[in-house]
């Protein structure tokens, strides 16, 4: 019997180790002191392109440091062995996260969740709280027409009326139509909309404030009713000739505004609207078509974002904007679609994508 219980011990000891040991597959962060404190934010990254992995780690760290949100980063994860993978489309885990958010921020690209992970959203959107959708979140899913949640896909246009156009149109205001810039050859200059000169998103920010080299996307206007235009984005030539560097050679200086039908009129890059889901309570959404992990560099970027949240959660924003101060070094790498091969290459869990503190010299 001695052996036996020696060997159960063991065992578990094993698997206690082997559970600990395991690495997360998101990343959560404790908010320090700040209006948010007390309120949790799930911040769901997952696509191919505008590394939305970097992106919310970002505004993660300022969200739970400067401001005191409990944040938790999720990522595409390959389940056969764990790292962060978002050309797969089919796995999201740490959603669970979503039955004691206050405030779901949404990045993915044309994903195809299962049943499991895709409920935890839908029950989400059903409570009415409050939804901020970035850059292809306008196209968040792309899910198979005889799985549950089909109505989600980009476009739907089956038979739930309700649901035409799918999670971008019903939700977010529109589903993806095109680029209206030119693609890594034409950026954005974040332009106030008339008429939101004094809403209080836009504290602290000015015209030419926000900058990003991910080009304007376009959206059919106008927006459904209940929509305001916030930011409009004025698209802006390239000075130079197109380098290697992140951003295409594309700079913030870059200030001449492409004449024509491009800048006329100004499509709308952040814009606030009401939703509410068949079955569900009434809530508001911000909507921006920013948001690629370069853009962020950019104070003002950030600050729209941070705005945004605030907003939204119904806290008041001082009269200068939000603090928005990095909370350490951070690199953004270009956007762009990776071969498969690549990220098995890079072998990164989430733990690899928190944005470090820079030792202070």
């Amino acid at each position: 019997m001695k052996n036996v219980s020696k060997l159960l011990v063991g065992l578990f000891t094993v698997a206690t180790m082997s559970a600990f040991a395991a690495p997360k597959q998101w990343l959560d962060y404790k908010g320090k002191k700040g209006p948010g404190k007390g309120k949790n934010i799930v911040l769901i990254s997952g696509d191919e392109e505008y590394r939305s992995e970097e992106a919310m780690p970002l505004l993660a760290g300022i969200l739970s440091k400067h401001h005191g949100f409990n944040c938790r980063v999720v990522f595409a994860i390959d389940p056969k062995n764990g790292i962060v993978d978002p050309n797969n489309r089919g796995n999201i885990p740490g959603l669970e996260a979503l039955n004691d958010a206050d405030l779901m921020i949404i990045g993915t690209r044309f994903r195809d969740l299962p049943n499991d992970q895709m409920a935890y959203i839908d029950s989400y959107l059903k409570t009415g709280k409050p939804v901020i959708g970035m850059r292809t979140a306008t196209h968040a899913f792309n899910i198979g027409s005889n799985k549950t949640y089909a109505h989600y896909s980009n476009g739907y246009n089956g038979p739930k009326k309700e649901w035409q156009g799918g999670f971008g149109k019903l939700v977010l205001g529109d589903y993806w139509k095109n680029h209206h810039g030119g693609h890594k050859t034409e950026s954005t200059v974040g332009i106030i909309a008339p008429g939101a000169e004094k809403h209080p998103i836009t504290r602290g920010i000015k015209n030419g404030d926000i900058w990003g080299p991910s080009d304007v996307y376009g959206v059919r206007l106008p927006l459904p009713e209940s929509s305001q235009h916030i930011i409009l984005g004025q698209v802006t030539k390239r000075k130079g000739p197109r380098t290697k560097d992140v951003n295409f050679g594309l700079k913030p200086t870059d200030d001449e505004a492409v004449e024509g039908k491009k800048n006329n009129p100004m499509m709308p890059v952040t814009w606030t609207k009401n939703y509410q889901v068949p079955g569900g309570k009434k809530g508001r959404v911000y909507t921006t078509t920013m948001g690629s992990s370069t853009d962020l560099v950019v104070e003002g970027s950030r600050r729209m974002m941070v705005n945004g949240v605030y907003w939204l959660l119904d806290l008041n924003i001082p009269k200068g904007g939000t603090k928005v101060d990095l909370t350490g070094k951070f690199t953004p790498k270009e956007y762009s679609f990776r071969s498969k091969e690549y990220w098995p290459q890079q072998n990164k869990r989430p733990s690899d994508f928190r944005i470090k503190r820079q030792k202070k010299k």
